[in-house]
């Protein structure tokens, strides 16, 4: 049974007192030999505390497992060193070799274990940001802009719809603003957005993401890929927003009804960590920052145009297309250029004036097939969504003598049309030819009674003109409806059985 370390340093201490291994023994409550074992391992200069490792089977083959763990980058598995070691003469078990491998591994890692050098970062000098996944609103996944200053550890949280380079431009600006300054260096992950691609090791920067950077007088860098030094500041940050914003079962936060809910969350959010003490500093970084505006440097008045959304160019119907969806502009920016990006659940539309860049409309969000037109937008029109009315063009001798039958023959040919009748033009042909049998006024009424019925086929013209010269009344014409079923219903049954 092996002694505690008490217990041998008694055995010790009675040993050095008697100077005899039985007397010692029993003065420690021990055999003799167990004196003179712990003893002999002390004066050899070996610690009695830990116990020698005994000759094993595998010792001769421990030089062959080091080797192959080295070659296979540690990743090799115990069951293929066994088998291999068995074919060398081996005879040993398989657990034998397991504990032998695992050895090996642990003594492989410790030499090949990555190191890091503490960074400590300088006011004024580094702000990061990254991206994180956000709630679902309104069926819609949403996303996180988290960013942070490095030395006062103050942070931003912004929700969006999307991760596209305007977004993260147009976050970029508001982050910026609400410091109300900005740093020397800006860090961020390797996404396509920051760096199109990688030569040598080296990524390659993104150039509208360069010349924002340029703008606001800092340099745009990515961090080292598994680096915790750069990266795990900004990845903390993403992680305790998510904790706090994203509903889930530990935290018991319910849905969010629109976007607005979800920014004003973000807005409280951010007030509260940036009020309360952090746990490296042990001070507020609000209280932080107000130190570490004194080495930042001043923003440019105006955001960098890029961040302002897409360029669009303004229609002569005074609308810009953005998404499949048109929506409307004032009527003084009518073939100007224009920028748009969505806020929320609102397409803004900045232009640049005389007095600098200004919003010059807001619309909500639309869909295909929807468009957004304001009436503001166009005072010297009447407001409305219906179809022009074309007028009547008459390009050969039938279409005229048709038209010159009477409004009712314009209202047949433009249902007609509307509807997708085929062989109009005998049709139109055969109506001239039966008023000049029976009448123009008749048959101009029967063309009206035609086109509001909907009955466009063979012979239906010339039945509503018998219809209409036996004198009976238009009330008695029936008109095809799609609502009305002539097929008998089961009210009669109601009562069976009772």
């Amino acid at each position: 049974m092996t002694k505690s370390y008490r217990e041998i340093m008694e055995i010790l201490e009675a040993f050095d007192l008697t100077r005899c291994a039985w007397s010692a023994g029993q003065l420690a409550g021990c055999d003799p030999k167990t004196v003179e074992l712990y003893v002999a391992r002390r004066d050899a200069g070996q610690s009695p505390f830990t116990r020698p490792r005994r000759p094993r089977l595998i010792d001769p083959h421990l030089v062959k497992i080091e080797e192959l763990v080295e070659h296979s980058n540690g990743r090799i598995r115990a069951d293929v060193v066994h088998d291999r070691l068995v074919a060398l003469s081996f005879s040993g078990d398989e657990r034998t070799t397991r504990r032998a491998v695992a050895e090996a591994k642990a003594a492989y890692d410790a030499g090949h274990r990555r190191t890091y050098r503490p960074w400590v970062p300088e006011p004024g000098m580094w702000a990061q940001f990254d991206w994180g996944a956000g709630p679902v609103v309104a069926g819609r996944q949403t996303c996180l802009f988290c960013a942070w200053l490095a030395w006062s550890r103050f942070r931003v949280v912004i929700p969006t719809w999307d991760r596209t380079l305007g977004t993260a431009l147009a976050c970029v600006d508001a982050m910026l603003r609400r410091i109300g300054a900005a740093p020397t260096y800006l860090l961020t992950d390797n996404e396509r957005t920051v760096s199109i691609d990688h030569v040598a090791g080296i990524a390659v920067r993104h150039p509208e993401m360069v010349a924002a950077g340029r703008h606001y007088g800092m340099t745009v860098a990515t961090c080292v890929p598994f680096d915790p030094q750069s990266k795990g500041g900004v990845e903390a940050t993403v992680k305790i927003a998510k904790a706090d914003l994203v509903p889930t079962d530990a935290n018991l936060l319910g849905a969010y009804g629109c976007f607005a809910d979800l920014a004003d969350a973000c807005d409280a959010f951010v007030d509260v960590v940036n009020a309360r003490p952090h746990t490296e500093t042990r001070r507020p970084p609000v209280a932080m920052l107000a130190e570490e505006k004194a080495h930042l440097h001043v923003l440019p008045a105006e955001p960098y145009t890029a961040a302002l959304g897409m360029t669009r160019s303004v229609r002569d119907d005074q609308t810009i297309r953005f998404g499949s969806v048109r929506y409307s502009t004032p009527k003084a920016y009518v073939g100007s250029e224009v920028w748009c990006r969505v806020d929320g659940e609102e397409l803004v539309i900045v232009a640049r004036t005389s007095l600098g860049l200004h919003e010059i409309a807001r619309h909500a969000l639309s869909t295909p097939g929807n468009p957004r037109i304001a009436d503001e937008h166009y005072p010297d029109h009447p407001a409305g969504n219906g179809p022009v009315r074309r007028p009547l063009r008459p390009k050969n001798k039938g279409e005229v003598a048709f038209l010159a039958l009477g409004d009712g023959a314009e209202h047949w040919l433009r249902e007609a049309c509307a509807t997708g009748v085929t062989r109009i033009r005998a049709k139109m042909a055969g109506s001239v030819e039966l008023a000049a049998l029976v009448g123009t006024p008749v048959v101009e009424r029967a063309l009206g009674v035609a086109a509001g019925a909907g009955r466009f086929a063979e012979g239906d013209l010339t039945s509503i003109v018998r219809h209409l010269q036996r004198g009976s009344a238009y009330e008695d014409l029936t008109c095809a409806d799609e609502a009305y079923s002539a097929q008998a219903g089961t009210g009669v049954w109601e009562g069976f059985g009772r």
